[in-house]
């Protein structure tokens, strides 16, 4: 198969000539090809997108309206909102959780990293809806499971054991969650998570919502025991908004500390919150990648799961006008994130796979900005959707 008149990422006219589910070639435009020709005329081509961090497990899509219905603005509040909507459902997860999958490969998502909500009042209910749908969309796309303590672990009793469970049966990650602001016990918390990781042989994400010099800390003591336990490249960090409610000098410091462990750190480019100072973070040497994280559920009515929407969302938080910066944008829900989730056949290169997705831009930073309906999604030189809809 040959998708002829493409444009690459560089800049450069190509031909992408796909063989055996893989990149056979870049060959010149205009020499002769088959006649089952695919004309991208001129399209863009670009990486499939990578979601490092969403909740499939968590998404009402497809339902009927569910208002929010959090009292307040805290995790706490919201965390107990979300108990009552999902001991209310009636649709599994998995039915829910497969209409995102479908959203979101037709917006080039081809690889994600999903929290899947392990508690004492779900057991591992949630874990085996996802599992069920990780395998049935296993040849369109790959995706990670983290086992997340959503309600806190040492205030959940029975939580520690099951997330253990949820890594023997199948969750390729340990969550954590607030130690300090839900569990109140910061070494009690990553005793217990960092614990399960070493005994498993998986890595760590953890979410911390904490800001200001309690959450530096936090981030410190994460930091320590990453390097303690030789974890450096399998231990994330998603928002760490206290990155961005202090000095920058202190926030320097605290990158440093990071890029040292081999700690990485997830923006999604949140409303309200205090956002991480990307491009100094990337500066000091963390590696700094997106995701979606809520969308259309108890937590949140927002979201889509277009991660060239979200790159421009996380651009707009961050006050990216330049190109260059656009790009970092752009790296953060494709190569940066595909390097957190350690995809190593991943990329636009001869040989390797011929996954792309072709969108009607000029540059990568015109990409980011206008968000256009991708043209084309391609898996192993299959095309996967058309103008944003799934083909087949």
């Amino acid at each position: 198969m040959r998708f002829a008149n493409a444009t690459l990422p560089d800049g450069s006219k190509r031909d992408v000539v796909a063989a055996d589910g893989r990149i056979a070639a870049f060959a010149a435009q205009g020499d002769s090809a088959p006649s089952d020709d695919v004309d991208l005329g001129g399209a863009l081509i670009l990486p499939p997108l990578v979601d490092g961090h969403i909740h499939l497990d968590k998404t009402l899509l497809g339902l009927p309206w569910v208002p929010n219905q959090a009292a307040g603005n805290r995790v706490a509040d919201r965390i107990e909102a979300e108990r009552k909507v999902r001991a209310a459902r009636t649709v599994p997860e998995s039915e829910t959780g497969a209409n995102l999958v479908r959203q979101v490969i037709a917006n080039g998502t081809l690889h994600m990293r999903s929290h899947v909500d392990i508690d004492n009042q779900l057991g591992l209910r949630n874990l085996h809806e996802i599992l069920k749908v990780r395998e049935r969309f296993r040849a369109l796309a790959t995706i990670q499971v983290v086992a997340f303590p959503q309600s806190g672990v040492l205030r959940s009793p029975g939580t520690a054991d099951l997330l253990d469970a949820a890594v023997a049966e199948g969750a390729d990650l340990v969550g954590g969650l607030d130690p300090v602001g839900i569990d109140g016990d910061l070494d009690g918390h990553l005793e217990v998570i960092f614990g399960i990781a070493e005994k498993r042989g998986v890595g760590l994400d953890i979410h911390l919502h904490d800001g200001g010099e309690a959450g530096i800390a936090e981030l410190l003591a994460i930091a320590a025991r990453t390097k303690a336990a030789g974890l450096a490249g399998k231990v994330a960090v998603s928002h760490a908004f206290a990155l961005g409610s202090v000095a920058l000098s202190t926030a320097a410091e605290t990158a440093d500390v990071l890029a040292d462990a081999g700690v990485a750190i997830m923006s999604h480019g949140p409303g309200a919150a205090t956002m991480p100072p990307l491009l100094l973070l990337r500066q000091h040497g963390v590696e700094v990648f997106g995701g979606s994280d809520n969308i259309r559920d108890a937590w949140s009515p927002f979201g889509n799961g277009d991660m060239l929407d979200r790159a421009m969302m996380i651009g707009y938080r961050a006050n990216f006008r330049h190109d260059q910066e656009l790009s970092v944008a752009y790296e953060m829900v494709t190569s940066a994130a595909a390097r957190v989730l350690g995809l190593a056949d991943y990329g636009l290169r001869v040989g390797g796979p011929a996954d792309f997705v072709a969108v009607t831009a000029g540059s990568v930073a015109e990409a980011v900005a206008t968000r256009p309906r991708r043209q084309l999604v391609v898996k192993a030189g299959r095309v996967l959707a058309r103008d944003g809809v799934l083909v087949g």
